[in-house]
């Protein structure tokens, strides 16, 4: 089973406990999952695409990939350019972000078609966000579509969390249109309620997992915090209860990770609420832990959805 993650890795700066100080690593939405699953499922070959630069600190994020059991082969080098970098602020628990990464060399993932396809050919399941489309301009966003439908005619699955940013876009409006077109080429779609609601008006997240339906996808996995999560599968419908997590000292990565979990289950053919659980179970760690990135520890059972 062969998993590829497509989208922006960036340094972190983390805050450290009372000093004032922070911690650097590096993390990513798309990233965060790979890394999530790479640590959970053993039996998963775990592929990052995404460009990055020649300097240090570069060099620095492709040795943590290699580390992470997260293979770097199709990442793509830009000489002269850097890596973004973001840093996170902590208020009881939620987190905020500041960023640089106008300049990130991420932007430029997709220029090269050939090597996005390249890179696919070699996955059964490939995964990108609202957040990957987000930083590329009009023309690579294409090139990826592109690719991605080629994928599917190759049989490949495609996965996409919509993760609405809309100061990552020129308009709300060029943000909705694009992400309807991204889930329309998805077979496996993972929003998170409370920001279709802000932003596409939903009233529940059935409402959310109803829209979503309506252009196709097999799969749908409506997260919702704490509340249940509500899905679709190929027109089954149902949801699956979160047992609340205790102690939420930073809820960064709390989505990804959640879908690392679930994306571990469906490579694996397990039913959708199994892997939903799977989902559930990682996401209640990470949230306990400061950070993007936490060397969870689940037990044996709780890594097979």
């Amino acid at each position: 089973m062969r998993f590829l993650a497509i989208g922006e890795c960036m340094a972190e700066l983390a805050p450290l406990d009372g000093n004032g100080g922070f911690k650097l690593g590096f993390a990513g939405d798309t990233f965060n999952t790979a890394w999530y699953l790479a640590r959970i499922a053993a039996d998963i070959e775990v592929s990052y695409f995404t460009a990055v630069g020649d300097d240090a600190i570069s060099q620095d994020m492709r040795s943590f990939m290699q580390s992470s059991r997260i293979n770097d082969a199709h990442l793509q080098v830009i000489a002269g350019a850097t890596v973004g970098l973001y840093l996170i602020h902590l208020n009881n628990g939620e987190r905020s972000f500041s960023y640089w990464r106008d300049n990130s060399a991420a932007r430029q993932l997709a220029v090269d078609h050939d090597a996005l396809e390249r890179a696919m050919e070699e996955a059964d399941l490939i995964y990108f966000s609202g957040i990957t489309l987000a930083i590329l301009d009009p023309r690579s966003r294409q090139n990826l579509f592109n690719a991605l439908r080629n994928a599917r005619v190759l049989g490949k699955t495609v996965a996409f969390d919509t993760n609405l940013r809309p100061r990552l876009w020129s308009t709300v409006q060029e943000m909705k249109a694009t992400i309807m077109q991204a889930a329309e080429l998805s077979d496996i779609v993972l929003p998170s309620y409370d920001d279709e609601a802000e932003w596409f008006g939903d009233s529940s997240p059935v409402a959310t997992r109803d829209r979503y339906a309506k252009i196709g996808p097999a799969h749908i996995i409506v997260k919702n915090s704490a509340q249940p999560v509500v899905f679709e599968q190929a027109g089954h419908r149902g949801e699956v209860i979160v047992d609340p997590a205790t102690n939420i000292v930073d809820t960064t990565a709390a989505g990804d990770s959640f879908n690392a979990g679930v994306l571990a289950g469906l490579l694996r053919q397990a039913d959708i609420a199994s892997s939903i659980a799977l989902g559930c179970r990682l996401a209640g760690q990470v949230v306990q832990h400061k950070g993007a990135l936490y060397p969870v520890a689940l037990d044996h059972k709780d890594t097979k959805p």
